[in-house]
């Protein structure tokens, strides 16, 4: 089936990010795993609280537990009890304090916690400095969480503080969706793998590692036929093994016009194309469809192109795919710290260093921003997004997406 988009014409980013996501189906399988290993996954349920964090009013502080109207200046209390944090308290004795501890639970008739750092103790008892209002230094049960909180959404996915609060809510282990499986295709005759010699008119093949560290990062399982030879035949029989072993398709290099770009027509041929080539700079040549009714994304060949295409289109795609609710990265605005005279008729995904100075952060392009050069996003902190045919003058307010908002350090 031919490709409905070869009319020449480059779809704006927009409309083909919204493509790929409306095209998105998530999986709907799920496992449990223990909470331990349940970092990075997506819930597949909304976890509500059966209890109150913290589940009883406790001390914010070393100090005395005291009921506040017995308080007057000068007066010395007696010492009725001592409550360590994990035991249980008395009720507290009218006209007595009671020594508490951080995380202590605040006995029964007690309304106020003095630190010790305002308490004297003298000889078995103790009188308070400075003044103390009721209520001072308690957490009150529940302060945290109330029991039938929703406490974690469906479609969250798991950082180290959810785990936490999961915790603390005493889950051990959650319903997650099962992981992608992706298979990543690199074609090019020109391609060694790394540890190998690599004759003079070859490179090494950074594209796969490049992808195999993003689709980890973004805690898919991948798998790979090896690299591609640059055949037709070559390039449908490895497309046609990774429409069986995996859930999507996401190949590099081969979907541009060259004699030797056969990923195209390949893909055509197996099933069909619905969007191919962005206004986008770097990643023109990218390409979206089906083989054989496994979704496919191909990705250009040039390593930087690479990378912004997966963090911009791809990512957003496999989140939905993953269940994920929030499938967008924040963007934050920054000022240009460089001029640029001449427009560029594609929007623009610049690698920037960022920095403040004189109370702005200024972003300055790293090095060279050639689709071929990779060194660039090493030393950058993100991307700086440039409207089309908008002429850079310093200090433009544009909008800017740190790599560490889309995962990708």
């Amino acid at each position: 089936m031919s490709c409905s988009c070869d009319s020449g014409k480059l779809q704006p980013f927009e409309s083909g990010l919204a493509q790929l996501v409306e095209a998105a189906r998530s999986v709907q399988e799920t496992e449990v795993v223990e909470l331990q290993e349940a970092l990075g996954r997506v819930l597949a349920r909304d976890i509500h609280s059966t209890l109150s964090v913290p589940p009883a009013d406790n001390s914010a502080m070393d100090g005395y537990a005291v009921c506040a109207k017995d308080l007057e200046e000068g007066k010395v209390f007696s010492i009725s009890q001592r409550v360590a944090a994990g035991h249980q308290a008395s009720a507290i004795q009218r006209g007595t304090a009671v020594r508490l501890f951080t995380g202590s639970e605040i006995p029964k008739g007690a309304d106020t916690v003095i630190m010790q750092e305002e308490a004297l103790i003298e000889g078995e008892g103790v009188r308070f400095i400075g003044e103390a209002v009721k209520g001072d230094h308690i957490r009150k049960a529940g302060q945290d969480i109330n029991i039938g909180d929703q406490v974690i959404a469906q479609g969250t996915i798991l950082a180290p503080q959810h785990l936490g609060v999961l915790a603390s809510v005493g889950i051990a282990d959650v319903s997650v969706y099962r992981r992608l499986k992706v298979a990543v295709l690199n074609t090019g005759d020109e391609l060694v793998m790394p540890g190998m010699p690599c004759p003079q008119g070859k490179i090494y093949n950074s594209n796969y590692f490049t992808l195999s560290g993003l689709l980890t990062r973004l805690g898919c399982d991948v798998w790979t036929p090896g690299i591609v030879k640059d055949t037709p035949e070559a390039t449908q029989q490895a497309l046609a093994q990774a429409s069986i072993n995996a859930d999507v398709i996401i190949s590099s290099g081969g979907v541009s016009v060259g004699e030797e770009d056969h990923v195209k027509a390949a893909v055509e041929s197996l099933g069909s194309l619905d969007l191919w080539r962005l206004a986008i700079k770097p990643g023109k040549p990218l390409a979206f469809g089906e083989v054989k009714g496994t979704p496919f994304i191909g990705l250009p060949g040039n390593p930087s192109a690479v990378l912004v295409t997966f963090l911009m289109l791809a990512r957003p795609y496999l989140l939905k795919m993953q269940g994920a609710q929030k499938i967008e990265p924040r963007r934050y605005q920054v000022c240009a710290g460089f001029d640029r005279s001449k427009g560029v008729s594609r929007k623009e995904f610049l690698r920037v260093v960022v920095s403040a100075e004189n109370g702005q952060l200024l972003a300055v392009p790293a090095h060279s921003q050639s689709s071929g050069v990779l060194s660039s996003a090493v030393m950058a902190d993100g991307l700086l997004i440039v409207p089309e045919q908008h002429r850079v003058s310093r200090g433009d307010i544009l909008d800017f997406i740190p790599f560490s908002e889309i995962g990708s350090i």
